[in-house]
């Protein structure tokens, strides 16, 4: 993704959103703590599966069967309920939660497929292994839990601008701005040297001026979504003030 989509110092403000998926672990409502569960499926899923292919190394249909019993597991044993967001961030208690996982799937010696109550959800394993495909990542380098930190990292954000990216895209067919999204996913997701303002605006027949306006708008509302998708799945306004910065270098109001 281009620069161009960095958040600008004292451009957004905290957002305001439903529940973070920390609270809505620990209702006493059964429905509230399931969607919890799959909100954090949706957010981790991929990069859960990635670790499990990359640091455990399993094979593809093995480490999706895993993946989908991890995220059965979290509910069936409350452990989201259990997370202390003032002992670490929730990437890193849930990458501490796939390794117990998989040493006492391991202990167990055998296991049966679970898709469960995340059955539903739509896993484009398929796509993760593509990806995975195209990654020059050398698993062998993945040794120290620093290396394990900063791949898991890696693959978080990916996986939230992604999601991010999609709810623009509809978003902006909602509303009649699919325009705006094809300029945007054509300089800023796909552009890069390629292309420029001006050979947009020729390619569709408008002004560089609207052009310059419609990628600034893109840009505003994916930060804005990006961010309502990070603060979803923060355990606390400091643990999302400190991601905000990770991935887009700057405070969070």
């Amino acid at each position: 993704m281009s620069d161009n989509v960095t958040a600008n110092p004292g451009g957004d403000r905290f957002p305001a959103t439903r529940r973070s998926v920390i609270d809505a672990a620990k209702s006493i409502d059964a429905e509230e703590r399931a969607q919890a569960l799959e909100r954090v499926c949706e957010a981790y899923w991929r990069p859960v599966y990635k670790y499990i292919r990359m640091k455990w190394n399993r094979p593809a249909w093995d480490a999706q069967d895993l993946t989908q019993g991890f995220f059965v597991g979290l509910l069936e044993r409350d452990l989201l309920a259990k997370y202390d967001p003032d002992k670490s961030r929730l990437r890193t208690y849930l990458r501490a939660c796939i390794d117990n996982f998989i040493k006492n799937e391991e202990k167990a010696g055998s296991r049966h497929k679970r898709a469960g109550a995340v059955e539903h959800l739509a896993l484009d394993f398929a796509g993760a292994e593509q990806e995975l495909r195209a990654s020059t990542m050398d698993p062998n380098s993945l040794v120290s839990p620093e290396s394990l930190e900063q791949f898991f990292e890696k693959e978080w954000i990916r996986s939230l601008f992604t999601l991010a990216v999609e709810d623009l895209r509809k978003k902006c067919a909602e509303i009649g701005r699919e325009r705006s999204f094809l300029l945007f996913e054509a300089y800023d997701l796909e552009g890069g040297d390629k292309t420029s303002y001006a050979l947009l605006a020729l390619e569709y027949g408008i002004g560089v001026t609207d052009v310059t306006n419609a990628l600034a708008w893109a840009r505003t509302e994916f930060r804005r979504i990006a961010l309502e998708r990070l603060r979803d799945v923060c355990g606390s306004k400091q643990e999302f003030q400190h991601e905000a910065r990770l991935i887009f270098g700057w405070e969070a109001g």
